[in-house]
């Protein structure tokens, strides 16, 4: 499978996922937010950043508790709680918020 940014077609396994990590851009966390319907703003950016810098030191996407547990400590109690990520990830905080970050589903993820 496919996205399409900018022109450029990015490859992406059957749930959407980069198969080349270091291709992500922010307009590919945009396209892939589109085709969801949902619109990125400062807060989602917040945690797929906190993402995207958890995996460049730990090398692993967090599952949901530890990620929640982790925004706790970064961004605050009131942001590091399941409720918070849930409103901006509907699909699921891990597997959703990791995909738009370009990196790997979770593991644990079904």
């Amino acid at each position: 499978m496919a996205l399409v940014v900018n022109g450029v077609e990015v490859a992406t396994d059957e749930e959407g996922y980069l198969e080349d990590l270091s291709a992500w851009t922010p307009e590919i966390a945009e396209a892939m937010a589109k085709e969801e319907d949902v619109e990125l703003t400062q807060e989602h950016w917040d945690i797929i950043n906190f993402l995207r810098e958890y995996y460049e030191e730990y090398q692993i996407a967090p599952a949901v508790r530890v990620l929640t547990k982790a925004v706790g400590k970064r961004l605050g109690k009131d942001k590091g709680n399941s409720k918070y990520l849930y409103s901006l990830f509907p699909y699921g905080p891990g597997k959703q918020a990791c995909k738009y970050a370009g990196l790997p589903k979770p593991t644990g993820c079904v």
